[in-house]
């Protein structure tokens, strides 16, 4: 068994099966659609989620999970004999999240010895993470080793989102009002970025067909990829992408998931996160 566990919050978007099997814990976040609230995941899945944003009239919302959602997790870590929990949260310019989980280490510094990163980014840049460093903790990796690799990979991590519209991050206030202006077009389909922990506004296109071949440009100027992933909310053109990735990045590499409720509360439906580690450099050593 891994010393270190990893723990990691459910804006990751790596479905539950991916996580179990690599030995991730997932804390959930509450998902709420006016006075109705959800553990994400565990009481909502992302098939409700959807179904429900398709008919009901509130807009969803997100909250964070308390310290004691973590401390439990992290309690439990420490009863299963690990050495020490690696906590992995989604970035902390958009939920208190990383708040939470720092506190929630604080409060079981006597049993266990918990390091919280703020990840900086969402989804499945998030996810990527996880799953890397769940793969050194499998192979015996240390605490240390675990959080220098993971520091090392937020500067090689990229999220882009292909939107179909900007109201749900301006309704969120996740984007700010004049960025939302470049979706005020209707032909026009926004392309954003998670830059620094926030969510800007890259660019915008004006067909999904161009967003699609806009995103693989983006890849291509930074290439060679190390690992890439896609996180869709149902999105029924997602092939079109994936021949377009082929070009650039194998397709068999590719791991496709949902967009979960977190994250897709602030995208909306039919939007596309495009994932991907940049190869800069050996992990592990510094970065140039």
């Amino acid at each position: 068994m891994p010393a270190v566990k990893i723990v990691t919050d459910s804006a990751c978007d790596l479905k539950p099966e991916i996580a179990g099997a690599a030995g991730i814990d997932v804390v959930p976040l509450t998902i709420r659609f006016g006075a109705r609230e959800f553990l994400d995941r565990v009481e909502l899945t992302d098939d409700q989620f959807w179904d429900l944003c398709a008919t009901s009239d509130a807009l969803p919302e997100t909250a964070a999970p308390s310290p004691g959602a973590f401390q439990e997790v992290f309690s439990r870590a420490a009863s299963d004999n690990f050495s020490s929990v690696l906590c992995l949260t989604m970035s902390g310019a958009l939920s208190a999240t990383y708040q939470s989980a720092t506190a929630a280490s604080q409060s079981v510094s006597e049993l266990i010895d918990v390091v919280v990163i703020d990840t900086k980014t969402v989804s499945m840049g998030v996810g990527l993470m996880a799953l890397r460093a769940a793969e050194l903790a499998r192979a015996g990796g240390s605490l240390e080793d675990l959080t220098v690799l993971v520091e090392n990979l937020i500067s090689t991590t990229r999220v882009y989102g292909a939107l179909d519209t900007l109201e749900y991050l301006k309704k969120g206030g996740r984007i700010g009002s004049a960025a939302a202006m470049l979706g005020s077009v209707l032909s026009l389909k926004p392309i954003v970025e998670v830059r620094n922990g926030a969510v800007e506004a890259e660019s915008r296109q004006r067909t999904r067909s161009r967003s699609f071949r806009h995103l693989v440009e983006l890849v291509g100027r930074q290439a060679p990829i190390e690992k890439m992933a896609i996180a869709h909310a149902r999105a029924t053109d997602l092939d079109q992408l994936l021949d377009l990735l082929a070009a650039v990045f194998p397709r068999e590499q590719i791991l496709v998931t949902s967009l979960g409720p977190v994250i897709g509360s602030h995208t909306g439906p039919g939007s596309v996160g495009l994932c991907f580690e940049v190869a800069k450099a050996e992990l592990g050593q510094p970065l140039l």
